[in-house]
């Protein structure tokens, strides 16, 4: 009976660990800004989807959930931040919506079966990415008004540098699986 005990919490403190690693690697990727056409580019979209595809839905939602709770209280996770604020007023800023949509996409990324397909993969991918940006239009329209060029604003000029990511994740989302099956 102990040796049960002792093996469950040897997998909560390793499931902890993990959920925590996660959204240290979700902070440093929103700091991270790699020169791009229109926009600067982070990877923080690139790493819900590969969190989602390595830690699974469970484990996904749990750090991603985590990394905005972090937000929320203060710590300077979010890309902008320190500089743009912190805490509740940055997190119910323009961007909301957007880090709302890493719960839905980290949540598909991680709920969908990959295989040797990349064009099926690519378009998983896709369609739990599209989630970031429609909660994130949503949101942001209801901030600004919807009079202005939301999508020309929230959306259009971060899909070349998506694209990128997206094609990036498919190519290794089958070796990423590999890595859930050892957690």
């Amino acid at each position: 009976m102990e040796i049960v005990k002792s093996l469950k919490q040897t997998k909560i403190i390793k499931y902890l660990f993990i959920v925590l690693l996660g959204s240290i690697l979700l902070a440093i990727s929103a700091k991270i800004k790699i020169p791009f056409y229109p926009v600067p580019m982070t990877m923080q979209t690139f790493v819900v989807l590969f969190i989602g595809i390595a830690f699974g839905w469970k484990l996904g939602v749990a750090t991603v959930c985590l990394y905005l709770f972090e937000g929320i209280i203060g710590l300077p996770v979010f890309s902008g931040t320190p500089e743009k604020g912190l805490g509740i007023a940055y997190f119910t800023g323009p961007t909301m919506g957007y880090l709302i949509g890493f719960v839905v996409a980290v949540y598909l990324a991680g709920k969908f079966n990959y295989d040797n397909n990349l064009i099926k993969n690519f378009l998983k991918l896709v369609f739990a990415t599209s989630f970031i940006y429609i909660l994130g239009i949503l949101w942001l329209g209801g901030i600004i008004g919807w009079d202005k060029p939301v999508f020309e604003l929230g959306v259009q000029p971060f899909l070349l540098a998506e694209l990128f990511k997206i094609l990036i994740a498919t190519l290794v989302a089958v070796k990423i699986i590999k890595l859930r099956n050892i957690l």
